[in-house]
């Protein structure tokens, strides 16, 4: 038997109504943990006085076992004696590095306080009869109706189950492990690995120090779309980072003909000067979803104490309470994967998804209680998806990555990594685009979608008001630069399916394809964008890049006017200063983890042209102090300065009072954490919400003492176009 380690012990309770597959999970748990601890299992059926005992036996549980053995002492209790309907034979159950209670009530009010963690099973009641039933028979089939009364008067009482920390679901609906008891403990005890239980490195639920990440290349090249389709179009929740103005990512120029868009190779010089730099942030398209043995997704939401994440593994939930950046710091913040030298992408497996404008209360503004009619709470603050295995589609090369964690399989991963990529490779070569159709028409050849009619929160008079409110604002001191947004919401008929989804998201990006288009589902919720705009990026050396737009002027219907537009955005003061003010503001930022002298601006105020816009760009490059977290240098930065203005604090209090609501995901950012350290986060703007069957799509511009009021309710027409034009939609009279 492994040895204790000498501290107190670790209490884990396994609670659920009678039938839900506690005992059998909680054997498996026991199992599992004895490879490194030392383990006691107590089964409150032991101690329960008789079919009326429920509550009586919880307090016995509490008095004779659950304290004393929190205290590190030896447990004594007397068994029940079924047949003589009396405490019978004393027993005896000492202490050991973890305990295990499983039973009904084991981790009631009485003794929730002495527990590290609290694991609810849940079933369905027509299931857990059976179940319960067919394990005891005869003896509990007169007793049962007796019985689940009781638990029913005490779960109205006591919200245990509202309490745990990990829920496991062993419904029918619930595929995912639900019907292995092996592999339902292998999942709790990663969710227990997150709850960072005071146990020693290298137990069963604490994952490893370094990930080896396994790489194939495959040299067919795919229509990204058909890809897409193929291997995430049925997932109930994927993310899918594309980079549509790539030239062969078959959305590039859609919608820009005749328009003299540039090349990637285009020379630079003034109004083309970043061309390039649009090439190279459109070098990847990462698909994935949170499927796989290894699979998770984690939502936080606004609450007391900071807040909660819960993270989902198959059948099973965990809660982790406090801020969301801490947890990030937990999951992403030291470097733990490996990846071959010669594989080219900066992800290398990892974290997917987005963070809301709300997590502002994290890092110095409040918490926006939401204008009267609104649900804050309705959008998750943050959104994330954990792949264990992916597909990374290389543009230039034209060649796709498929990505999978070793040791997910007795042989050490290679057989799950071989089955994952040959999944992949049929996709890859049935999608080829010089094969012949073999996949189902895409969404986009399906019956036209209805156009969606569009109301705007704020009218043109109002707007205009809080524009020179924003200004007084300004005159005062109270800011230099505010970035005033309003909304524009809409309903489809009824809330679209995946398919529907996907068709949204087609026409945005052939109508404006962009270096940081995105189309990312969460169940009921999508977010389908066509963002130009980094955030920050890390590499895995730590170097951080921020790159601000500030400056926009819509595409002209022929060359020469595209021209001329461009011209002025270039020689526009009001732009150029709404630029470099957010320049210094990411210098600031940047500079508080960065290496001192490592701040640099390579760039300023350079033109960048897509598909229905030019945009003012600047590039600011810093490095990360050694041992520094990743996680708070980019914290302190969000949420992005050039959706706020400056200076960040005092102007983002402006903002909640100008604009009266939450902005929920827009003016967030989207991207990619990988196991390796490195990031990539885009700036969500031209970006759709789909909440079911509501649409929503923010919409602004950074307003300073020269602005022009008219001129800003112009530029947010403009930054609606795209979104807008895409759907078939008119922005709102």
């Amino acid at each position: 038997m492994i040895p204790r380690t000498g501290t107190l012990p670790v209490l884990i309770a396994v609670d659920g109504f009678s039938g839900a597959g506690k005992t059998t999970l909680a054997t498996e748990l026991a199992a599992a943990l004895r490879a490194h601890h030392s383990v006691s299992l107590f089964h409150l059926e032991d101690i329960y006085p008789g079919w009326d005992g429920l509550m009586e036996g919880m307090g016995y549980f509490r008095r004779h076992v659950a304290e004393p053995l929190a205290a590190g002492r030896a447990a004594v209790w007397q068994a029940w004696d079924w047949g003589l309907g009396r405490y019978a034979d004393e027993r005896r159950t000492e202490p050991a590095d973890i305990i295990i209670f499983e039973g009904v009530g084991s981790s009631g009010a009485a003794v929730r306080g002495l527990l590290h963690a609290a694991v609810w099973v849940s079933a369905p009641p027509e299931l857990r009869k059976e179940q319960a039933l067919a394990r005891d028979g005869d003896t509990y089939a007169p007793h049962w109706n007796r019985w689940a009364a009781q638990e029913q008067a005490w779960a109205a009482k006591d919200p245990a189950s509202s309490c745990a920390d990990i829920t496991v679901d062993l419904g029918p609906q619930r595929n995912s492990g639900a019907g292995d008891p092996a592999a339902t403990a292998q999942y709790v005890l990663q969710a227990l690995g997150e709850l960072q239980l005071p146990l020693t490195p290298g137990w069963p639920g604490g994952g490893t120090d370094t990930e080896t990440v396994r790489v194939r290349r495959l040299d067919t090249w795919p229509d990204p779309e058909r890809l897409y389709a193929a291997l995430y179009g049925s997932s109930s929740r994927a993310v899918w980072l594309d980079s549509s103005s790539a030239p062969n990512s078959g959305a590039a120029n859609s919608g820009a003909a005749d328009l003299d868009v540039p090349a990637a190779d285009a020379p630079a010089g003034r109004g083309r000067s970043g061309a390039s730099h649009v090439a190279a942030r459109s070098r990847f398209s990462i698909m994935a979803d949170d499927g796989g043995p290894l699979g998770r997704y984690a939502e936080h939401r606004p609450g007391a104490g900071g807040g909660l994440t819960t993270i989902v593994s198959g059948p099973v939930s965990v809660c982790r309470p406090g801020a969301f950046f801490p947890w990030l710091d937990s999951v992403w913040g030291r470097p733990r994967g490996r990846a071959p030298a010669d594989y080219p992408c900066g992800f290398a497996l990892g974290w997917l998804g987005f963070l809301g404008y709300g997590l502002k209360r994290e890092t110095g503004g409040s918490n926006h209680p939401g204008a009267p009619g609104t649900n804050p709470d309705a959008v998750p603050d943050a959104a994330l998806i954990y792949a264990g295995r992916a597909v990374v589609l290389d543009h230039h090369q034209q060649c796709v990555y498929v990505l999978a964690l070793a040791g997910n399989s007795p042989d050490g991963g290679e057989s799950s990594v071989d089955s994952w990529t040959a999944l992949v490779r049929r996709a890859v070569e049935a999608a080829a685009v010089s094969a012949p159709a073999v996949l189902p028409d895409l969404p986009d050849r399906s019956p036209s979608l209805p156009v969606p009619q569009f109301a705007v929160r704020d009218s043109r008079d109002s707007y205009l008001a809080k524009v020179r409110s924003a200004q007084e604002e300004i005159s005062n001191g109270n800011s230099y630069e505010v970035c005033l947004t309003t909304s524009l919401t809409g309903h489809l008929p009824g809330p679209p399916g995946p398919e529907a989804v996907l068709a949204l998201y087609r026409r945005l990006r052939l109508r404006s394809p962009a270096p940081f288009a995105s189309l990312l589902r969460f169940g009921g919720y999508s977010l389908a964008g066509t963002s130009p705009e980094r955030f920050l990026s890390f590499d895995a050396a730590g170097r951080m890049r921020a790159e601000p737009i500030k400056g926009t002027r819509p595409r002209g219907a022929t060359a020469a006017e595209d021209r001329e537009l461009e011209t002025d955005l270039v020689s526009s003061v009001k732009d150029r200063a709404e630029n470099i003010m957010i320049v210094d503001l990411l210098r600031n930022d940047l500079s508080r983890f960065a290496v001192p002298g490592s701040v640099t601006v390579p760039r300023l105020c350079a033109v960048e042209t897509y598909a229905t816009v030019h945009q003012l760009v600047s590039t600011v490059d810093a490095d990360l102090l050694p041992g520094a977290s990743r996680a708070e240098a980019l914290a302190v930065s969000f949420p992005p300065g050039s959706m706020t203005g400056a200076p960040k604090i005092s102007t983002m209090a402006i903002l909640d009072r100008l604009e009266g609501a939450p902005r929920g995901a827009y003016s967030g950012v989207v991207g990619w954490f990988s196991l390796t350290g490195a990031a990539d986060l885009s700036v969500v703007i031209r970006t759709l919400e789909i909440r079911n069957g509501a649409l929503s799509l923010g919409v602004g511009g950074a307003v300073t003492a020269d602005s022009d009021p008219e001129s800003e309710w112009e530029e947010v027409q403009a930054k609606a176009f795209g979104v807008l034009s895409a759907l078939g939609a008119r922005f709102p009279a």
